[in-house]
């Protein structure tokens, strides 16, 4: 499956990942999936393999449930096929409306809600960074609702689940890469954020611009024709 939306899916899961709630969580995160201190996470010398495990499994729970939303928006956007081009432009004018979320032209509530699900109580650790992560997969915090929607949105164009399943396999991906390489060296990871901490806005601003553009492309039909002229 060869298609820009694989890439759109993709810088959308990077964006999610260095969204402004996402980032500076991502020690609590590993802190908590690990069982180790934030401290002890900052003085960690080499790569840990139970790090990589816990890491890991936290981004096979959250991939589950956003490969699952995958299929789910595209089998429902195949019962309606022959209105491709409708759908195409109904999910271009919900992505420029995320879009504005995003930029804060004005703020949608419903994204704002975050939902958590508890599983401190799970005995075992490594099934518990497993279920920590379908966690954050079902909480939708604030910065990741309006990517993920917008990802979901281009899903239900193409009515077929198995590309539902790709594309948002492609989104996982380009939130989980960062995170798992976050794990393994995490002194890096505290360099990165100390400098880029001050511009998270601006990068929730280029994620608004970024998800404009698509919405915009795939409401004047050029999303559509680049797909095609790739042969998708």
């Amino acid at each position: 499956m060869k298609s820009p939306s694989l890439i759109a899916a993709f810088i959308g899961g990077l964006f999610s990942f260095i969204s402004p709630c996402i980032l500076p969580l991502i020690p609590a995160y590993l802190s908590y999936i690990t069982g180790t201190s934030i401290e002890e996470l900052r003085k960690e010398k080499k790569l840990s393999f139970s790090i990589f495990l816990h890491s890991l499994l936290f981004v096979l729970g959250f991939s589950t449930i956003f490969i699952f939303l995958g299929f789910s928006a595209s089998f429902i956007g195949s019962f309606f096929i022959n209105k491709k081009a409708i759908i195409e432009k109904i999910a271009g004018i919900f992505i420029i409306i995320l879009s504005f979320h995003l930029t804060g032209i004005f703020r949608l509530k419903f994204l704002d809600i975050e939902k958590k699900p508890n599983p401190a109580q799970i005995a075992v650790p490594f099934l518990r960074s497993y279920l920590v992560g379908l966690a954050f997969g079902l909480g939708w915090t604030p910065c990741i609702g309006p990517i993920l929607s917008a990802i979901l949105a281009i899903a239900a164009t193409y009515g077929s689940p198995l590309k539902g399943i790709i594309l948002l396999s492609f989104y996982s991906l380009g939130l989980a890469v960062p995170f798992i390489i976050s794990g393994l060296f995490i002194n890096l990871f505290f360099v990165f954020f100390s400098g880029i901490k001050k511009h998270l806005r601006k990068i929730e601003i280029i994620a608004g611009i970024f998800l404009l553009i698509l919405g915009i492309l795939l409401l004047t039909g050029v999303f559509s024709n680049i797909s095609f002229a790739l042969g998708v």
